[in-house]
């Protein structure tokens, strides 16, 4: 039956969305009717009046319209349970061994907005559009049904909340949250605190990285700089690294970082540094310490289009620093999360940087983030973390 809500594209802009998109922008909307307010779902038209879908509509937001089906249905709890499911039966075909895994990946799964990880019987939880919540109610019944977790925590910190008019906050929102909770990824132990961890609590979308970069780090000393909770720490000293150091800012990752060390029985070959990587990395090329491997994965550096050039000149200096810390045919790891620095210029900033340092360089493995963080090809947007190992001369 149709909506009495809905939005009608300018002529011509519907290009995008009917190509696989899933967002309609502010500027590319002609007429509203029916008064919707922020979170309604609504029927979005070509201006020939063709149906597009149906979405949530937030007059806020530059982002005004995300669509959820293409097909005139009702969003109610059914509709949550199915999509989430279907979300949650590709993730345990793609990791049948693992209990934790990013579960849904918003836009990729269908969902806009609606990020959900699973760490065992445990759920962390971020609604990013006003949309998702003024259905909460529904979405949690919804994770309910489907995974029967014994906790749900929402991390609503995220400022993308602030953008959709959305206030940010952290709370448990489904059963009890513990102090931390354990997980097991690929035979190694994590220890993970929901409620103080940075994002949902973990970095899911580089274990299949970490898992590439352990063979390289056989009977080496590896350098880890912005280590978080020490994730490709433990997988270099589980590939047989003699020594691991792991830099970070943070004092509370770190002291996690040691706590998975001792979990996993590392802790001999393990040691942490609470310092500024970019600082620690002059220091250590100023004394001329080397390391056999030397892993970095700095936060997003480019929040948004206006700061890309600085953000770019900033991970090409942090790349030369630690390209300069790398022993003679050693290897280099280098990450960005930052969706505005597309895979070209990703793999033009370390040629850049490589040209500062005069080494030459051998690109050995070029990657992306997990499987459980689909691509969705019609969006570019869900593609995001570039990731490269790199042979140093």
């Amino acid at each position: 039956m149709e909506m009495n809500k809905k939005i009608t594209l300018r002529q011509n802009e519907e290009d995008r969305i009917n190509n696989g998109h899933m967002w309609v922008f502010s500027n590319e909307i002609k007429d509203i009717a029916g008064n919707p307010a922020s979170g309604d779902v609504v029927e979005a038209h070509t201006s020939s009046g063709r149906l597009i879908g149906v979405g949530f509509y937030n007059p806020k937001s530059l982002i005004a319209f995300r669509l959820l089906s293409r097909e005139r249905v009702a969003i109610d709890v059914a509709f949550w349970k199915t999509k989430i499911a279907n979300a949650f039966y590709y993730r345990k075909k793609i990791y049948p061994a693992l209990e934790s895994f990013r579960a849904v990946f918003g836009e990729s799964d269908g969902l806009p907005g609606l990020i959900v990880d699973k760490y065992g019987d445990y759920l962390s939880v971020q609604m990013l559009s006003y949309g998702l919540e003024t259905h909460r109610a529904d979405i949690l019944d919804a994770l309910n049904a489907v995974f029967s977790p014994k906790g749900i925590i929402a991390r609503n910190d995220s400022g993308l909340r602030v953008l959709e008019g959305l206030e940010e906050k952290i709370e448990t929102v489904s059963g009890t949250i513990p102090e931390h909770v354990d997980i097991i990824e690929n035979d190694i132990r994590f220890r993970i605190n929901l409620m103080s961890g940075q994002k949902t609590g973990f970095f899911f979308d580089q274990r299949d990285n970490r898992m590439a970069v352990a063979p390289y780090c056989a009977g080496k000393t590896v350098l880890d700089c912005f280590a978080h909770t020490g994730a490709f720490s433990m997988y270099a000293l589980r590939g047989g690294a003699t020594s691991v150091t792991a830099v970070d800012s943070s004092k509370l990752a770190l002291d996690i970082a040691s706590q998975n060390a001792v979990l996993n029985g590392f802790e001999k070959n393990f040691f942490t540094e609470q310092a500024d990587a970019e600082k620690f990395m002059e220091e250590q090329s100023n004394s001329k310490t080397k390391y056999d491997v030397v892993v970095i994965d700095p936060p997003a550096l480019i929040k948004s289009k206006k700061n890309s050039q600085a953000g770019y000149r900033l991970y090409k200096k942090l790349n030369a620093l630690a390209m300069r810390l790398v022993s003679p045919g050693g290897i280099f790891v280098t990450s960005s999360c930052s969706h505005h620095l597309s895979p070209c210029d990703f793999r033009k900033m370390i040629e850049e940087a490589a040209a500062k340092t005069g080494r030459a360089c051998w690109l050995v493995e070029n990657r992306t983030q997990s499987k459980d963080h689909p691509i969705l090809l019609a969006m570019p947007e869900t593609e995001y973390l570039k990731m490269a190992i790199i042979r140093m001369a």
